[in-house]
C-alpha cells in the first residue's frame, strides 16, 4: 500500500480493506505510511492494528508523533501500548515526550519499572547506561545446557535478543556468553561454564555512544554486554540502536561542518526561528572573523590599487579555502572511523606538505600560463603562482592537522571543517599574497 491509495480508502471509509493491506506490511513501514497523514486519520488507523503490532508501530513513530498519540489515547490504550514495548524503547520516550506525559506513563509501570526508569535516566546522555536495555537473557554458570534451554522458551519471548545469552556468576558479575547454536548442539547434561566463552568484550556503563559504535563496527558485533564499575551486568546494547547512533553521530558531523549548531528536530518539522537560532552563532564569529581578512586588505590598499591585485584576490581566496576544506573532510572521516589518532599528528603533516606542494605547484604553473597569455606581464605571473603554491600547502596542512588537534582538546572534529578552516585560510592567503607581491613588485 502506497500514501495515495491508503488516502483514498480513508476517503471512502473502507477501514476494514485498510487493516487488511496493513496486515502484510511490516511495522516500520506503517509507521511511515502512518506519519505522513493528519493525526486524526492516523491516530484512527493505529487503533485498527493489533496490540502488539500498534506497539511495534509506536516504537518506529518519531517523538513527535508518539507524543501526539500519547495525548490523544485513552489511559488503558496508553497502558496496552507501554506495556507492550520494549524497556529500552520506553526510555527513550519517557526522555522525549512532556512532563504530563511522564506521569501518566510512570503510572502504568510497576513499582519495579519507576525505579529502574529512574536508574536509567540518571545516565549521561549519549552513554552506554542510556543506550541499554535489561531486556536479555541471563544464564548462570551452574546451570545445565537444558536448564538454560528451558529458561530461554519461558522467558525468551520477551527479550530483546535469544541468540546470545549471558552468564553471571555470584554478586551478577559477567563471566562469559553463550550463543543459542552452542546451545542446541551441546548435550543436555553439560554445564554451561563447560561450554561458555570467557574473556567477553564490554562497556562501561558511561562509556560514549562513539566509542560503543567503534567496537560494533570492529568485533561485528549484534549486541554487546554492559557492565558497571564492579564488572557487573546491568544490561546489553543491540545493532539497531547502534546503527541510530551512527545516524545521529553523522548528521551532527555533518551539520558542524557546515557551521550549524546539531539538532534532532528533522529539517521541514523545525520552526524558522530554531533554524536561524542555530544557524546564527557561527555566522556571527565567522562574520567577525572575516574583519581579519578586510584590515589585511585595508593595510595593503595601496599596493592593490597601484598594481591592480584585487581581481586575484577571489581566485586565491577560493582556491586556498578549497584546498584547506577537501584536507579537512578527508581527515574528519578517517578520525570518526578511528583510521586517525593523534599519534598520527606528524605522519598526516608530511603528507599533507607533499600534497600541497604537488597540486600547489600544478596549480601555479597552469596559472602562470594563464596570466602570461592573456595579460602579458611575467612579474604578476610568477606572483600569483608562487603565491598558489604556498596558499594550497598551508591551507592542506591547516586543513588535514587542526582536526587532529581539535580531537585531542576533546573537541568536535567538524567543527575544524570547511568554514573555519576557510576563514584562517583567506586571511593567510591575503598576507602570503601581499607579501610575495611587495618582493617582486616593489
Amino acid at each position: 500500500m502506497d500514501l495515495k491509495t491508503l488516502r483514498e480508502l480513508l476517503k471512502d471509509k473502507q477501514l476494514t480493506k485498510i487493516r487488511n493491506e496493513l496486515s502484510v506490511l511490516q511495522e516500520a513501514d506503517i509507521a511511515e505510511l502512518l506519519e505522513d497523514i493528519e493525526i486524526k486519520e492516523s491516530l484512527l488507523i493505529f487503533r485498527l492494528l493489533p496490540k502488539e503490532v500498534a506497539a511495534e508501530v509506536f516504537s518506529f513513530f518519531d517523538v513527535e508523533r508518539q507524543s501526539e498519540i500519547s495525548s490523544l489515547v485513552s489511559d488503558k490504550e496508553l497502558a496496552d501500548i507501554i506495556n507492550e514495548l520494549d524497556f529500552d524503547d520506553k526510555i527513550d520516550l519517557i526522555e522525549e515526550v512532556p512532563a504530563n506525559l511522564v506521569n501518566r506513563i510512570l503510572q502504568h509501570s510497576t513499582v519495579v519499572e519507576r525505579r529502574l526508569i529512574n536508574e536509567f535516566l540518571n545516565y549521561p546522555e549519549d552513554s552506554a547506561g542510556s543506550l541499554m536495555t535489561i531486556e536479555f537473557v541471563g544464564l548462570k554458570k551452574e546451570m545445565t545446557v537444558n536448564d538454560a534451554m528451558d529458561k530461554i522458551r519461558r522467558i525468551g519471548l520477551d527479550k530483546e535478543t535469544i541468540y546470545t545469552s549471558y552468564v553471571t556468576g555470584s554478586k551478577r558479575t559477567l563471566e562469559g556468553i553463550i550463543s543459542l547454536k552452542d546451545l542446541v548442539l551441546s548435550d543436555k547434561e553439560t554445564v554451561i561454564s563447560n561450554i561458555m566463552e570467557t574473556g567477553v568484550i564490554s562497556v562501561n556503563t558511561h562509556d560514549d555512544q562513539e566509542d560503543i559504535a567503534e567496537v560494533f563496527k570492529k568485533y561485528n558485533f549484534l549486541s554487546l554486554p554492559v557492565v558497571d564499575n564492579e564488572n557487573r551486568l546491568v544490561g546489553i546494547i543491540t545493532i539497531d540502536d547502534i546503527v541510530d547512533v551512527i545516524e545521529e553521530e553523522t548528521t551532527e558531523d555533518f551539520q558542524r561542518m557546515a557551521a550549524i549548531e546539531p539538532t534532532e528536530i528533522e529539517y521541514l518539522d523545525a520552526s524558522v526561528l530554531v533554524l536561524a537560532k542555530k544557524r546564527l552563532p557561527w555566522l556571527i564569529i565567522l562574520m567577525f572573523s572575516a574583519y581579519l581578512t578586510e584590515m589585511v586588505m585595508n593595510h595593503n590598499n595601496g599596493l592593490i590599487i597601484q598594481f591592480a591585485l584585487a581581481i586575484y584576490t577571489p581566485m586565491l581566496m577560493s582556491t586556498g579555502g578549497n584546498a584547506g576544506a577537501q584536507s579537512a573532510t578527508l581527515v574528519i572521516r578517517s578520525i570518526t572511523l578511528g583510521e586517525i589518532k593523534f599519534m598520527d599528528f606528524f605522519r598526516v603533516l608530511w603528507k599533507e606538505i607533499r600534497v600541497g606542494l604537488m597540486v600547489g605547484t600544478t596549480l601555479g604553473i597552469l596559472n602562470c600560463i594563464r596570466i602570461y597569455l592573456t595579460d602579458g606581464e611575467v612579474s604578476k605571473a610568477i606572483m600569483v603562482g608562487l603565491t598558489l603554491i604556498c596558499t594550497t600547502t598551508f591551507a592542506a596542512i591547516i586543513g588535514g592537522t587542526l582536526p587532529i588537534v581539535a580531537k585531542k582538546l576533546r573537541l568536535d572534529p567538524a567543527i575544524m571543517a570547511s568554514p573555519m578552516i576557510t576563514t584562517i585560510v583567506d586571511v593567510t592567503t591575503l598576507l602570503i599574497f601581499f607579501r610575495v607581491a611587495s618582493l617582486i613588485l616593489a
